[in-house]
């Protein structure tokens, strides 16, 4: 469910943000999930993931939400119309973006600690901060976490990967399974 928001700029170089991941949109970010988290919670929902980005039409806010049964769009569409008038009184000066909730997915971004454990075995893409033996991209079977540590199968190797050096990481869908 999209609901575009449009909000004056005081000032072009305030809410520029010098590249994907600034300080700046980790901080709107952690301010969502605090508005966010005890909404789903309410609504008995799961806060998968929050994205604050820049593409074509501008910036994005997309919020995953799940439940075990599913989310249907009516869920997308609550927790939308809830979540926009929370953002509404809480933040203001965040400049114009379009909200969209919606599921998660075949898909699904993998941004707690916990996800690791749940989709063990399963397929996932991880992208990181600082390259581990010369590369930043891995493709592998989960293994599991451990004390802030995520293992990964890659082949006949597994790579481990501190947690916090993951800037980006999904489940990947194989022949339309998931």
């Amino acid at each position: 469910m999209k609901t575009q928001r449009r909000r004056s700029r005081k000032n072009k170089s305030a809410t520029r943000n010098e590249r994907s991941g600034s300080k700046r949109e980790k901080h709107t970010i952690s301010q969502v999930e605090a508005l966010a988290e005890p909404l789903c919670a309410s609504e008995n929902l799961e806060l998968v993931h929050i994205e604050y980005q820049r593409e074509s039409g501008g910036r994005v806010l997309r919020v995953y939400i799940d439940r075990p049964q599913g989310v249907a769009l009516d869920d997308c569409a609550n927790v939308s119309r809830q979540l926009n008038d929370l953002l509404d009184v809480h933040l203001d000066n965040i400049g114009p973006y379009n909200l969209e909730v919606t599921s998660p997915g075949p898909e699904r971004p993998l941004s707690k600690l916990q996800d690791y454990e749940r989709f063990e075995g399963r397929l996932a893409k991880i992208k990181t901060l600082q390259p581990i033996n010369g590369q930043k991209n891995f493709t592998g079977i989960i293994v599991g976490s451990i004390e802030e540590r995520v293992s990964l199968s890659l082949n006949e190797k597994t790579v481990v990967i501190p947690f916090g050096d993951i800037s980006k990481a999904r489940l990947v869908e194989v022949d339309g399974e998931i």
